[in-house]
């Protein structure tokens, strides 16, 4: 057995190791498809911050998390899977869902790239809104979408108070609307506002975990 097949079993079976705690388990659950701060861990789990501390911990050392800043309150952050945590492992999260709502601040870059992602990938509806409405969707989200032939709606940004239901299955891609929303909301996708930067590059990462995110999402989402 070469070198390089013996650090990927042994990766694996450090994966295994670390799932082997059934509350370990639930966290990487619970990030399957949104990302989650400490706290919110705590409040699902109903588990002490200490031991939430112990076993993100623990699953960081074994490469299945990774912790990032968050945008909004610069004290808080945010855990994710890593693009490898799951290799080997089978994810055991699936939704139904009547329509999809993505959800930023101004609805003018990332909410509207995911809703158009979206129904490249699923027959089940979609819809964006912000909690801050902008004027019009950012030139830079346009230029992105046509780099990727992407075709956006042909409409302005819309307060989320107008769009959203009772029924929808809501995912904010945005730190502050996140936070703002509190509770509300189904999943949430810490992705940096590529606005801010400006540059061909930050839109473009955005798109691509945007396109990422809704590829392993789409087929865990059943119509309801």
């Amino acid at each position: 057995m070469n070198t390089e097949r013996i650090d990927t079993v042994e990766a694996r079976a450090a994966r295994h190791a670390a799932l082997s705690d059934p509350s370990r388990l639930r966290i990487v659950d619970l990030l399957t498809l949104g990302d989650l701060s400490p706290s919110e861990i705590r409040t699902a789990l109903e588990m002490p911050g200490n031991l939430v501390a112990h076993h993100l911990n623990v699953l960081e050392t074994a490469g299945m998390v990774a912790r990032s800043r968050s945008e909004a309150d610069k004290r808080r952050s945010y855990v994710h899977l890593t693009d490898t945590a799951l290799q080997g492992l089978t994810p055991g999260r699936v939704e139904r869902a009547s329509r999809v709502v993505f959800v930023c601040t101004a609805n003018s870059a990332r909410s509207q790239l995911a809703a158009a992602l979206w129904s490249t990938r699923s027959s089940i509806p979609a819809a964006s809104g912000g909690t801050h409405p902008a004027d019009r969707i950012d030139p830079g989200a346009i230029a992105t979408a046509d780099r990727h032939t992407l075709d956006l709606p042909d409409e302005s940004p819309r307060a989320l108070e107008t769009v959203l239901t009772g029924s929808d299955f809501v995912v904010t891609v945005c730190d502050n609307a996140h936070e703002e929303l509190g509770v509300t909301g189904h999943l949430h996708w810490s992705i940096p506002d590529p606005v801010r930067v400006g540059t061909d590059d930050a839109f473009d990462t955005a798109y691509d975990e945007l396109e990422r995110r809704i590829t392993q999402l789409a087929p865990r989402l059943a119509a309801s």
